[in-house]
This record gives structure tokens, C-alpha cells and sequence, in this order.
């Protein structure tokens, strides 16, 4: 009778906390971390040594290092907070590491609808691609 009653608690604890799914949850909180203007907090996710490749809009060029990374995020986070809508996640995983893409909505201000690349080694985003279309983009930001 012991045994069901803690195999029960058991389950139940483990029914009441969500299940982490890996890199594309990080995504998923680096995503909200962005909208809500959090910067520590995405910087959290990097490796000292990342790159960043924003295509396209104001802010447009290639980032290398934390340093570098964080200011842009400063500048941007500026502009918000922004309602971050993401669709289409799709997560990919070897024993090197994980790639996740989604398109991402960030809505605010201004509009700006992003195609987004993360690529994760040891648990940290390496390389980042935010791509815009200016097209999709509304406002200014």
C-alpha cells in the first residue's frame, strides 16, 4: 500500500511540472526575454564567444562577442516591450549540438516579423540569425 501511495505522489509531481523539451524551450524563452526587454536575461543564453547576424532593418550587420551583442539588444529593447508571437519551431539535435528555428512576431510599436536561426553547442547559443523582411515590418524600431 506504501509503494502505490508514494508511486502516485510520484506521478503526480512529475504530472504538475512541464516537461523541458530541450533548445527550442530556451528559444522559446530567449524569444519572450526579447519582447519583454529583458536583456540579462538573454544574454544569459550566449556563449562569450557568439555571433549575431541581423539581416536587414536599422540595426543590420554582423555582432561578434557578448560586448558587441548586448549593445545591440540595448538599443533595441528600447522600443518595446513587445508581445512575442512564435510559430513554426522546429528543433534539430546531435550529440554537437541543436539547431531551432521559428518565426517570430514581435509586436509592439512597431511590427516586425523575424525568421529566426539559433544554433546551440553545451546548452549556449553560438550563432544567431535574425532576418527581416522589410516588407512585413511596420513602424519604426
Amino acid at each position: 500500500m506504501l509503494i502505490r501511495t508514494l508511486s502516485g505522489a510520484a506521478l503526480l509531481a512529475a504530472l504538475s511540472i512541464p516537461a523541458y523539451a530541450g533548445p527550442a524551450d530556451d528559444a522559446k524563452a530567449h524569444f519572450t526575454a526579447i519582447g519583454a526587454g529583458q536583456v540579462d536575461a538573454v544574454m544569459s543564453q550566449y556563449a562569450p564567444d557568439a555571433t549575431f547576424q541581423w539581416v536587414g532593418g536599422p540595426l543590420n550587420g554582423g555582432y561578434t562577442g557578448a560586448d558587441k551583442i548586448k549593445e545591440v539588444w540595448s538599443k533595441f529593447t528600447k522600443n518595446g516591450p513587445f508581445e512575442a508571437n512564435v510559430s513554426k519551431v522546429e528543433e534539430s539535435m546531435n550529440d554537437k549540438g541543436a539547431t531551432v528555428s521559428a518565426n517570430v512576431e514581435f509586436k509592439g510599436k512597431a511590427t516586425i516579423k523575424v525568421r529566426y536561426v539559433l544554433v546551440y553547442r553545451d546548452g549556449k547559443v553560438v550563432n544567431e540569425v535574425w532576418q527581416i523582411d522589410p516588407k512585413l515590418a511596420t513602424g519604426n524600431y
